[in-house]
């Protein structure tokens, strides 16, 4: 019997069939009430948004929406001489004035990240003559803001979702770039009123082991990592924009001329009436392309340069010119640290030396070397 017949003699008492007897014996049943009025229905693939362009509605509201009213050079200088005095009472702490118990390091530990900004490209040169491409990364004034507990950490939003079926860790949030504090609201400035520190423009949470924990107000320099280990990179890639199917999934297009009219970079059928009869979910077809957040794992740091906390990783990293990313040490496990890093972190000297200042990998080539010896 076909399903259109099925239904009519469910549905029709007047009809009679063979088996109509016991197909009105299972009219009532849950079975067959769950089949034809499922409202329930599973999707397979998620119709929400990948990316979006506003922060999460979780944040604090940052921007300062008030326009600057027109104030004298006068009261401009006095307004910045009563910031400056608010905040020069607290510095950054020094290795030596750390609170907490300073634990060793072990392969499980997972140590705090640094925001960087991607300031371009450089070519390197190892000692065999092959030409690198190393992404060259400047690490902004990092400081720590605070610490959130696993306890705290598990009900939040992402930690509930990180640490579904496993044990929770905290988090460390990390804060960058400095800046005037009348550009930001006061919500988002009481952020930063028991560090001390001005407020941050860009703010980040790295998972950290009970081992790894960082008191508020350390500062994270680029000799948090050291010269030949793996990191892995976080950032935002770029964003193109609307696109046909031609830049955004590599299409080839139709023919150029031999009687095509308006086809030479559409995308063609997207399906058929007769299986599909609809638009299957994943279809390439034009929308938006980038703007997605990647991760580029196992970078090898093949310099770094300590007096302006520079870092070169081998290889290129998601985002444009001038894109803020965050590093922090990688997870893949064959390239993971088998030493022991700076723990939890680098403290430099507090007489203000630097032991190196600039530290290349022993397989590059260093140039105003001699690379000739006799």
């Amino acid at each position: 019997m076909s399903t259109l017949g099925l239904l009519r003699t469910l549905f029709n008492p007047k009809i009679v069939t063979p088996n109509a007897i016991q197909l009105q014996s299972l009219n009532r049943s849950p079975f067959l009430v769950g089949l034809f009025f499922n409202h329930e229905q599973v999707r397979t693939m998620s119709r929400v948004k990948r990316r979006t362009t506003h922060p999460p509605y979780w944040h604090v509201l940052k921007n300062n929406q008030r326009q600057d009213e027109k104030i004298s050079s006068d009261n401009l200088r006095f307004v910045r001489e009563v910031i400056q005095d608010k905040y020069k009472n607290k510095s950054p702490i020094k290795g030596s004035d750390l609170d907490i118990e300073k634990k060793e390091w072990d392969p499980k530990t997972k140590r705090s990240g640094v925001i960087a900004r991607n300031i371009g490209v450089q070519h390197m040169w190892e000692k065999d003559g092959k030409k690198v491409v190393c992404t060259v990364l400047h690490v902004l004034d990092n400081h720590v803001i605070r610490y959130v507990p696993p306890e705290e950490y598990a009900k939040s939003i992402i930690g509930a979702k990180v640490f579904r079926n496993r044990k929770p860790l905290g988090c460390l949030v990390v804060g960058a770039e400095a800046a005037n504090p009348d550009r930001f609201t006061r919500q988002y400035c009481s952020l930063f009123n028991e560090v001390g520190l001005l407020p941050k423009k860009r703010l980040a949470r790295f998972i950290v082991t009970p081992n790894a924990v960082l008191p508020p107000c350390t500062p994270l320099t680029a000799g948090h990592f050291v010269v030949g280990q793996a990191v892995d990179v976080y950032g935002k890639t770029i964003d193109y924009g609307f696109q046909g199917v031609v830049k955004r999934w590599g299409f080839k297009g139709g023919p150029a001329s031999h009687g095509a009219t308006k086809f030479h970079r559409r995308g063609g059928t997207i399906g058929t009436g007769r299986d599909k009869a609809r638009v299957w979910p994943g279809q390439k077809m034009p929308g938006h392309m980038g703007s997605e957040r990647r991760f580029c794992r196992g970078l090898k740091i093949v310099r770094i340069n300590m007096k302006y906390n520079v870092i070169y990783v081998k290889g290129t990293v998601p985002g444009p010119t001038n894109s803020i990313v965050q590093i922090f040490d990688t997870v893949l496990p064959r390239r993971k640290f088998t030493e022991a890093p700076p723990h939890p972190t680098y403290f430099p000297p507090e007489d203000g030396t630097l032991p190196q200042e600039d530290i290349w990998d022993s397989s590059l080539h260093v140039f105003g070397s001699p690379s000739i010896s006799v």
